[in-house]
């Protein structure tokens, strides 16, 4: 049966001139997309110059090889209609050299099947047939099967260098008319590099990724630098547009499981692969991924049948309201906001679904991308009011629920610091923030972001411990009006009713040389409370510093003010700190109980019913 197929295809086989004398003008020809692009067939096409080869039109739904190579004197010859108007296919677009045809990618094979995209020709690349007589389709399927059923010549460009893949990928021999052995390799793509400023964006992101989580992948810095920071991650899922070499590393990591989606579990789901030979041999009759169309893969309502989708998508810039501005150009992989949507809506559909945008706090030429308004940028992405959450490499805040002013204070923080000070001077100036709004400018190279720490305490309480910031004013606020009289009298030593702006704002903006303010925080990065707060105050010309701890009180008796007092023991012994002194009432039995537990000599001096506390450092000197 094999012999029989192959004597089949070889009497099928003729040279590249034999299917261009089959053209006439008017015709459209669907090409492959990507990696999957008939090199042979285009090269041959773009070479030739006969009369017959006039007014086509080449339509592919992603342009990234020979085929957007359109120059001038090609526009008698042929258009190319493309509905990806990112990478280099932009240029060619602005040129008037290629059309773009807006459009959803789900709604695509669509749009061919029902002959509204009219297609006369196909040309596909496929692999050898297998024993059965099917080809594959490799790695990128989109709309492929669409377009053979509506052409009239079906041509197969066989390249034995492409995938045989697993998925919606198989196509007998007898769905072609002709074939062309190819004499090109597949487009293939070197891996990203990702510099610290991407990895520090990918571990940021990578931390508000819950284990079980389903991600959608595409091509960039961004996804190499993440994929570094989700392998100790248990049980994620894929169902990504692109599949990558970055993604290969995380399924190889164990990382990946595909267990927990709801559509083709235990398969990572895409529909083109991008990427290196080794990515190309990795999928080679890899059962672990499942290519589909693109009706299936870009689908919102399949997507978000997963739960826990979260989107990651790259942004151009972003306004201190959250308005986001997208890439536009070689920048940008996607076909513009249509695509964005279509994967940002299906976080928005998915139960416990996330987006998260990312992006340096500066681009190349080192201008800001955090600004006081998009307002002018192109590609803006409209639903600003539904995104979840914002990272650079200065952090990564959650939006959701929060007033423009306390989007504006988050995002300060995680702007550049040399950008920080006039963003906050042009928020005050348009009344985004409190006219006395209180900033330290010098403070800002000075976050400790590297205190960073999470814990598990008893019946799984999972509290996350960071720096304070000047963005957690409100938070603090609400935690304050938690406290009971009694609680506040022992942290304060007075009964105090109000915590107003003007008094929480000078708490939470502090100077990082003489205070440490460390926050402990519970809920999901969107529902964030802050439930604890510890902080020593440096003295002025000797090394003692003052402390203070005050926790939640439906978290005492958790272990969180002990854990907190250890952490301030040793940040303050790395700076130098030679010994804590405090005042404690002599009725706080449980401060007492912590400072105990701390293992080091404490000693008390009574007066007017207040202890007078102090602790040495000094590791000699322990308890």
């Amino acid at each position: 049966m094999q012999k029989q197929f192959r004597e089949d295809v070889g009497k099928r086989t003729v040279p590249p001139e034999k299917i261009l004398e089959k053209l006439t003008p008017g015709m459209n020809i669907f090409l492959g997309t990507g990696v999957a692009e008939p090199r042979t067939l285009v090269k041959s096409l773009m070479n030739a110059d006969a009369g017959n080869l006039q007014d086509l039109e080449l339509s592919q739904l992603v342009s990234l090889g020979d085929a957007i190579t359109l120059r001038d004197h090609h526009s008698q010859k042929y258009r190319l209609k493309t509905f990806f108007s990112g990478w280099e296919a932009n240029e060619a677009i602005s040129e008037g050299l290629a059309d773009f045809i807006p459009s959803r990618y789900y709604q695509i094979p669509r749009l061919i099947e029902s002959g509204q995209i009219p297609i006369d020709a196909a040309f596909i690349q496929i692999t050898p047939p297998g024993d059965a007589g099917y080809c594959s389709l490799g790695v990128s399927i989109d709309a492929a099967r669409q377009a053979m059923a509506q052409a009239s010549l079906v041509v197969g460009e066989i390249n034995d260098r492409v995938p045989r893949t697993y998925g919606d990928t198989f196509v007998h021999v007898s769905e072609f008319d002709f074939f062309v052995q190819s004499t090109e390799p597949p487009i293939y793509f070197d891996r990203w590099t990702a510099d610290d400023v991407y990895d520090r964006i990918g571990a940021h992101v990578a931390s508000v990724i819950e284990d079980g989580s389903c991600l959608g992948f595409s091509i960039g810095p961004l996804y190499e630098a993440l994929s570094r920071h989700l392998i100790h991650h248990r049980h994620l899922g894929i169902h990504s547009p692109f599949f990558i070499d970055a993604l290969m590393d995380l399924v190889k990591s164990g990382a990946v499981t595909n267990r927990r989606k709801e559509i083709y579990r235990g398969k990572s789901l895409t529909s083109y692969a991008f990427g290196t030979p080794e990515l190309m041999a990795w999928l080679d009759g890899n059962p672990l991924v499942e290519f589909q169309g693109t009706d299936k893969v870009f689908d919102p309502l399949q997507i978000s049948r997963n739960s826990r989708y979260v989107a990651v998508l790259p942004a151009r810039k972003v306004d201190l309201s959250g308005r986001i501005a997208l890439h536009v150009g070689k920048g940008n992989v996607g076909s513009g906001p249509g695509e964005v949507f279509d994967f940002f809506f299906s976080a928005l559909l998915s139960r416990e679904g996330r987006t998260i945008f990312a992006l340096p706090s500066r681009n190349r030429r080192g201008d800001p991308n955090i600004l006081m308004s998009i307002r002018h940028f192109p590609n803006p992405f409209g639903l600003w009011e539904s995104v979840n959450m914002i990272a650079t490499e200065y952090g990564v805040v959650s939006l959701t629920g929060r007033t423009v002013r306390e989007r504006a204070q988050a995002l300060i923080d995680i702007a550049h610091p040399d950008d920080r000070s006039r963003l906050v001077a042009e928020a005050k100036a348009e009344r985004l923030l409190y006219p006395d709004q209180i900033y330290l400018a010098e403070s800002a190279h000075l976050y400790p972001s590297e205190i960073s720490s999470r814990h598990t305490f008893r019946e799984g309480l999972d509290v996350r411990f960071r720096a304070i910031k000047p963005s957690d004013e409100e938070n603090m606020r609400r935690l304050f009006y938690r406290f009971s009289d009694k609680t506040v009298y022992y942290r304060y030593f007075t009964v105090i009713k109000v915590m107003p702006h003007s008094r929480m704002q000078a708490y939470v903006n502090i100077d990082y040389n003489r205070v440490m303010s460390v926050v402990g925080i519970v809920g999901e990065p969107d529902q964030e409370r802050i439930i604890a707060e510890a902080r020593y105050v440096r003295a002025p010309q000797i090394p003692e510093a003052e402390i203070a701890i005050v926790v939640d009180e439906n978290y005492t008796g958790s272990g969180i003010a002990t854990y907190l007092y250890k952490m301030l023991i040793r940040l303050a012994r790395e700076r130098g700190i030679k010994a804590f002194t405090g005042e404690v009432l002599s009725s706080n039995t449980g401060i007492k109980r912590v400072l105990e537990k701390g293992g080091l000599t404490v000693t008390a001096t009574m007066h007017h019913g207040i202890e007078l506390l102090r602790i040495s450092l000094d590791k000699n000197t322990a308890g």
